[in-house]
């Protein structure tokens, strides 16, 4: 038997790969059907949590993300060991540009910590730098979030020599 949290973590990542899904797709596609309680449980907390909603139509109930659901998959994506990237730098610096105002601090601190996670730097209160090709994933944060003028996201090949040793001191 798996435990919730495994599925749970599956439910949601079922659910990140369509806008709804139903609730027999998402019983079917855990790979558990034989475990219906135990799907149903995790449903449950996941909706009281805030990661999904449910939605009635006619006799066919769907699920999806809810905001902080998708925050939350973003996150789970990051923190999953088997997350791959090509370690030899191509050259590039990825700037990101965060700006949250104080009014919405939890999602300003969500993505810092994510930044932090794929391996970015604060040079400044709201100004991240890494060599790492995460710029995707904010990319998609960015257009998921909504955050089309709070985050601009920047790929460079070239930096001023201090910037870069302000870097590579910080990321020590």
């Amino acid at each position: 038997m798996q435990n919730k949290q495994s599925i749970s973590k599956k439910i949601l990542a079922l659910l990140a790969s369509k806008p709804a899904v139903s609730t027999a797709e998402l019983i079917s596609g855990t790979e558990v059907a034989t475990e219906k309680y135990a799907i149903n449980r995790s449903l449950k907390g996941l909706q009281e949590s805030g990661l999904i909603e449910t939605h009635h139509s006619g006799q066919q109930s769907y699920s999806r993300l809810t905001p902080d659901g998708k925050r939350k998959v973003h996150s789970l994506k990051l923190e999953n060991e088997s997350v791959l990237f090509d370690p030899t730098w191509d050259g590039k610096w990825r700037v990101i540009l965060l700006d949250l105002p104080e009014d919405r601090k939890s999602e300003r601190d969500g993505l810092r910590y994510l930044l932090k996670k794929a391996g970015f730097v604060m040079l400044k209160n709201s100004v991240w730098i890494s060599p790492h090709p995460f710029e995707h994933l904010f990319m998609n944060i960015k257009k998921d979030l909504n955050l089309t003028t709070e985050i601009m996201i920047f790929t460079t090949d070239t930096i001023d020599s201090e910037t870069e040793k302000e870097f590579i001191g910080l990321s020590k």
